[in-house]
C-alpha cells in the first residue's frame, strides 16, 4: 500500500446535513478508494426520480451522511460520560461509511436480479474484507462492528439497528430531494437523547416523542415513497427487463451490454460471488445498466424493446394498490387478453401482482429500549409515555398491480 498523503480536503459540504467533516487521513484514503467512489454512481433510491424528479441522490451522499451522524451520536455519548476509545470510534465511523459498499445497480431494485442470492451486506463484508488487506488490517475493528461481533454492543445498533445511523440519514435525505416533508426527522433531537445501559443503545425517557416521529416519518415515506405504485411499476419493469435480458442471453441471443454487465447476465454467479465475480462486480453500477437498456429499445425481441421504451421513455402503465389481492384466476385472465394482444407467449412480464408489506417498528427484531430516570430500561411500547408505537406494530399491507 503506498503511504498516506497528507489529507487535503477536511471538509466536505452537504446540502442535507451541512459540513461533514473527514476525522483521519485512513478515512479520508478509504473514500478515495475505487470501491467506495463507485457509491457516486449508484442511485439510492432506485427509479424513484421517474415519479420524484429530485430524488437523483447517490449512494455516496448517503454513506457520508451516515458517517456524519455517527460522529455526532459518539460526541454526544461520550458527553455522558459513555468509554469509548479512538480506535472504537474509528472502527464505527468506518463501519458505517462502508455499510452499504455492497450495493449493485439502482439499490435495492436490483439486489436480486444482479446476482441470486446475494444480499449486499454479505457483499459489502467482502468488499471490506478486500479494503482490510489494502489498509493494512486497519479495518479490523470495523469488520467486527459490522459483523455485530464487538463486546460493545451499543456500536453495532449504531450502525445496524431500528435506530440506527443509517435510517436516520436516509430519512432525512430521502425526504429532502424528493420534498416529502411527512418523511422530515430531526436527527439531532433523537441523538441527543441516546446514552448506553448494559453495553447497549438506548433512548432517554424524554426522547421517546422524537422515535415516535422517526417510526412515523418511515411509515409515511415507505407509502409515499419507497412503494409509490407508479415507481414500483417502474422497479418491476427493471427487474422484468433483466429477467429477458438474461433468458435471451441463455438462448444465445447477442444483445448489448458492458463486459461487466454481460458477465451477470450470463449468470456466471449463480451461487455466492466467486473472487473474480466480486472485482467484476465492483466495475459495475448505474450507467451499465442505462445504456444497456437504452439500447436494448431497439432490438427485435417484443417483450425486451417494450420493458426497455416503457423504462427510458416512461411510458408506464397504470397500477393499482389493492387492500385485498387479485385471484389467480383474474391474473390469468389478464395474462391471456395482454398474450393475445400482443402476440407473445409470456404476459408474466407486463402483468404482476406484488405484495407489500410494511412494518413501521417490530419490538421483537433488536427493539427500542427506553432509559427513565430511576435506572429502568423497558421497551419503548411498553412505557405509558408511548402514544404511537402499539400502531406503529401493525402490518400494512397492500397489493400493487400492474398491466400494460
Amino acid at each position: 500500500m503506498n503511504s498516506l498523503k497528507n489529507n487535503k480536503l477536511k471538509i466536505i459540504n452537504d446540502p442535507v446535513h451541512g459540513f461533514i467533516t473527514i476525522p483521519n487521513e485512513l478515512i479520508y484514503h478509504i473514500i478515495q478508494h475505487p470501491y467506495f467512489q463507485r457509491l457516486r454512481r449508484i442511485s439510492q433510491t432506485g427509479l424513484t426520480e421517474s415519479v420524484y424528479p429530485g430524488a437523483r441522490h447517490s449512494r455516496f451522499h448517503h454513506a457520508l451522511g451516515c458517517m456524519h451522524l455517527m460522529q455526532k451520536s459518539l460526541n454526544t455519548l461520550k458527553r455522558k460520560n459513555v468509554d469509548i476509545t479512538l480506535e472504537e470510534e474509528n472502527g464505527a465511523l468506518i463501519a458505517i461509511l462502508l455499510h452499504d459498499l455492497g450495493h449493485g445497480p439502482f439499490s435495492h431494485s436490483l439486489e436480486q436480479s444482479i446476482i441470486n442470492g446475494s444480499h449486499h451486506e454479505e457483499i459489502s463484508l467482502r468488499l471490506m474484507e478486500e479494503l482490510n488487506n489494502h489498509f493494512d488490517q486497519q479495518l479490523t475493528l470495523a469488520i467486527k462492528i459490522f459483523k455485530g461481533e464487538y463486546p460493545k454492543k451499543f456500536l453495532s445498533q449504531l450502525v445496524s439497528s431500528q435506530l440506527d445511523c443509517d435510517r436516520m440519514d436516509y430519512l432525512k435525505r430521502d425526504s429532502f430531494y424528493t420534498g416529502v416533508v411527512e418523511g422530515n426527522i430531526n436527527p439531532e433531537r433523537i441523538i441527543s437523547m441516546m446514552n448506553v445501559s448494559g453495553d447497549e443503545l438506548v433512548i432517554e425517557a424524554k426522547g421517546i416523542s422524537s422515535v415516535e416521529k422517526f417510526l412515523m416519518a418511515r411509515m409515511f415515506m415507505y407509502t409515499q415513497v419507497y412503494t409509490h405504485k407508479k415507481s414500483f411499476t417502474a422497479e418491476n419493469f427493471l427487474i422484468s427487463v433483466l429477467r429477458r435480458a438474461k433468458e435471451l442471453t441463455r438462448e444465445g441471443k447477442n444483445i448489448f451490454a458492458t463486459s461487466a454487465f454481460r458477465y451477470f447476465l450470463e449468470e456466471n454467479e449463480k451461487e455466492g460471488l466467486s473472487k473474480k465475480g466480486l472485482e467484476i462486480f465492483t466495475r459495475l453500477d448505474d450507467s451499465d445498466v442505462l445504456s444497456a437498456i437504452k439500447e436494448w429499445q431497439y432490438e427485435d425481441d417484443f417483450i425486451l424493446s417494450k420493458l426497455s421504451k416503457n423504462i427510458i421513455q416512461r411510458t408506464l402503465p397504470k397500477s393499482f394498490l389493492f387492500d385485498k389481492e387479485l385471484s389467480e384466476n383474474d391474473l390469468l385472465l389478464e395474462r391471456s387478453r395482454v398474450e393475445s394482444k400482443y402476440k407473445i407467449d409470456d404476459a408474466s412480464y407486463f402483468v404482476e401482482q406484488t405484495t407489500i408489506k410494511i412494518l413501521p417498528y417490530n419490538k421483537s427484531d433488536n427493539p427500542i429500549n427506553v432509559l427513565f430516570k430511576n435506572g429502568d430500561v423497558r421497551e419503548i411500547s411498553c412505557s405509558d409515555k408511548s402514544l404511537l408505537t402499539q400502531f406503529l406494530q401493525q402490518d400494512i399491507t397492500k397489493y400493487h398491480y400492474h398491466s400494460i
